[in-house]
């Protein structure tokens, strides 16, 4: 089967993956009273924003600028539009009907001229106030001669009201101060619900966001720590890192600033068209008729910002995994003097992220004044379209202040949108990536159930093994050999003659490719691989400590308590040099384990295992890097450990396993040779030929 390989280039959707969409909507389950609560805001949020130009509207229109028309009632039944406009808001006192101007603007601008020479409708406006307040009831009753009245309300001719004093003026409109007053409050309480609402929205979005990035997260580290090493080996761990940390974030800036907000966005467009062709079709029908240059210039839009975006995400990679690869071999760049040419070589990835990112900009650069100039056009013509309309008396003055609010409202969302699109075109990107490294299954198999009879004996056969790392190139072939418990068997042989291979098929951390590896005589692909490790445990040439305390690297997370930490370091002569360490075995080692020797670093290893208690031991060139002094002193406890105990030892340097019961020796992945120390000395093969390489002059 091929081995599952993340691709080197970036992929980048068209914006909106319903499969990748329908996969991360999963990972709101555990957050979905969070969502509803959310999505209740947003639809609070939107239903206030749209009804604020109509609060708006209908301050200008029925209180600020509020002019009536009147009309005879007694011939109002002869036309049904205008029968219908007395009926639905009319005012009726003594032989007149009056009806708000803006109430009219149904009735076509022709028909009105027509019942205005019919004497249907007045040509002259008029201020009508119900007659409910005392200063109110003063003033019409001080001008008799030129206000009719009713019971309830007055009627003034506009141009004899506005010339009278101040005062009178000011009592006569006390109903349109107040209903201004009242579409004030109302004008604040729906800005607070904005602001409020909007608040939640964010509030809980970032929440959900924050919590599907830690889920994700988790279920992805899971995930990369049970892939097997060909997968681990075969991908630059800054790609790795990169999917980890970058790739979830821009998910998390998905569900906090894209998903919630998009709806709103759209809600809030769909809502704008509408509230326009409830207010005015005419003048809905202009706005409407603005649009196709916008849309063309953001369907544009979308497409070269994709394919910058497709080049700052490549470059992006490149750069991450050069920096890490670079970070973690710097000792070899500053040991050959490399740092001029892998700076210039840094440099240049450098600078294509950064024309990257500035081809980004420039598409934004341009885009968004175009589309403030289109927005900007579009407003003029609304605006000189709505005076016309004005003027002929189609349109109100409220409606076309509501017309102008309600467009800008419209291009603010048409903006937003432009700009969280490049928020969703990174996070379809990084969801698509995320879950490419998810859908990416490459680790050894753990189906055994069986468990080891208690106690493990440790004995360990190899029967016609064969093994590769790639195909036709075999660093195995039929090997055999059997350990019996309690031995110390040593493996030599020249470099690549597959020593250590032996030691990660032990341990399963490759699957042999023929041939059945056998642990107290059940193949170890029928044990669970957590109880196998246990039991099976390497000191690998290569040791690796982490970023911790050295006692939590000898215990590993393992529930040893600090003595059996003690008594393990003990064993292996480190408790004298952690003692010395500033904090002792509390002192935190730093990365790389640079604050202690490499001599040092081998011993912990050493304590590590001990303390771990395995049945098997695998001793990988484990001396390698002590020196004579310090390999003399740790003989005697690994010697007293290793009794009773089976133990594969692998070295190349041979005056470490010259006690060994039993000496395996290899070449080109065969069993060539095997014996004690004197035997294969006096057999004169392999062995004696690499004794001779090192102790003979």
């Amino acid at each position: 089967m091929a081995e599952p390989v993340l691709q080197e280039n970036e992929k980048v959707t068209i914006g909106y993956n319903p499969v990748v969409v329908r996969r991360l909507l999963r990972y709101l389950k555990p957050y979905r009273i969070m969502v509803v609560f959310a999505l209740v805001a947003l639809s609070l949020s939107t239903a206030s924003e749209l009804l604020l130009p109509i609060v708006l509207q209908r301050a200008v229109d029925r209180h600020l600028v509020a002019v009536w028309r009147r009309a005879p009632l007694d011939r109002v039944a002869e036309h049904a539009p205008l029968r219908d406009a007395v009926e639905r808001s009319g005012t009726v006192i003594g032989p007149w009907a009056y009806v708000l101007e803006v109430d009219l603007k149904e009735i076509p601008a022709g028909v009105q001229r027509a019942l205005r020479e019919q004497d249907l409708l007045s040509e002259e406006q008029y201020w009508v106030t119900p007659v409910d307040h005392p200063e109110t009831a003063a003033a019409v009753d001080a001008n008799p001669e030129r206000i009719e009245r009713s019971q309830t309300h007055a009627a003034i001719p506009a141009d004899v009201a506005r010339g009278l004093d101040a005062p009178t003026r000011l009592a006569l409109r006390a109903h349109d101060l107040r209903g201004i007053t009242r579409l004030a409050a109302v004008f604040l309480s729906l800005l607070v619900t904005v602001l409020f609402t909007a608040f939640i929205q964010v509030y809980l979005m970032a929440s959900v966001g924050q919590g599907v990035m830690k889920d994700m997260r988790l279920q992805l580290f899971d995930h990369t720590l049970h892939q097997s090493l060909s997968f681990l080996n075969g991908h630059p761990v800054g790609k790795l890192v990169t999917r980890l940390t970058n790739d979830v974030e821009t998910i998390n800036e998905l569900f906090t600033n894209v998903v919630v907000n998009l709806l709103k966005n759209f809600a809030i467009m769909a809502g704008v068209i509408v509230t326009m062709f409830l207010l005015s079709p005419r003048m809905a029908a202009v706005t409407i008729a603005t649009l196709p240059p916008v849309l063309f210039f953001t369907l544009v839009f979308r497409k070269k910002a994709r394919d910058a975006f497709r080049e700052v995400r490549r470059w992006v990679s490149r750069v991450n995994a050069f920096i890490a690869e670079h970070v973690s071999g710097m000792p070899v760049v500053q040991m050959f003097v490399r740092e001029v040419q892998v700076g210039r070589e840094f440099a240049r990835n450098n600078d294509k992220l950064m024309q990257a990112s500035l081809s980004e900009m420039y598409v934004f650069a341009v885009f968004r004044p175009i589309v403030d100039l289109l927005s900007s056009v579009s407003l003029a013509i609304i605006v000189f379209m709505g005076a016309q309309f004005l003027s002929l008396g189609v349109v109100s003055l409220g409606i076309l202040i509501a017309f102008i609010d309600l467009a800008k409202r419209f291009y603010q969302q048409l903006m937003d949108i432009s700009d969280r699109f490049v928020i969703l075109q990174s996070a379809m990107a990084g969801s698509e990536r995320v879950f490419e490294l998810l859908d990416a299954v490459d680790r050894m198999e753990d189906r055994g159930a069986l468990t080891l009879a208690q106690p493990v004996l440790g004995r360990v056969e190899f029967e016609t093994v064969s093994f590769a790392y790639r195909a036709g190139e075999p660093v195995l072939r039929d090997l055999s050999f059997t350990v019996e418990p309690g031995q110390s068997v040593a493996i030599v042989g020249y470099t690549g003659a597959g020593k250590t291979t032996i030691a990660n098929l032990v341990t399963r951390l490759w699957d042999a490719d023929r041939g059945t590896i056998r642990l107290d005589g059940a193949n170890i692909r029928d044990i669970p691989l957590a109880e196998l490790r246990a039991t099976v445990q390497p000191i690998a040439q290569d040791v690796f400590l982490f970023s911790e305390t050295v006692a939590e690297n000898i215990r590993l997370g393992a529930d040893i308590s600090d003595e059996r930490v003690r008594e393990a370091a003990r064993t292996v002569q480190a408790d004298s040099f952690i003692r010395a360490l500033p904090n002792g075995y509390e002192t935190v080692l730093e990365e790389g384990a640079t604050n202690i020797s490499t001599g040092q670093r081998q011993l912990i290893a050493f304590a590590r295992v001990l303390a771990h208690d395995p049945r098997v031991i695998i001793l990988d060139e484990a001396t390698a890097n002590i020196d004579t002094e310090t390999e003399r002193l740790i003989q005697a406890g690994i010697s007293t450990l290793l009794a009773g105990r089976t133990s594969l030892v692998i070295a190349h340097r041979l005056s470490t396993i010259k006690h060994a019961d039993r000496i395996l020796v290899l070449s080109g992945g065969e069993l060539v040779e095997q014996g004690s120390h004197e035997e294969l000395l006096a057999a004169r093969g392999l062995y004696a030929n690499l004794y001779r390489l090192q102790y003979e002059p």
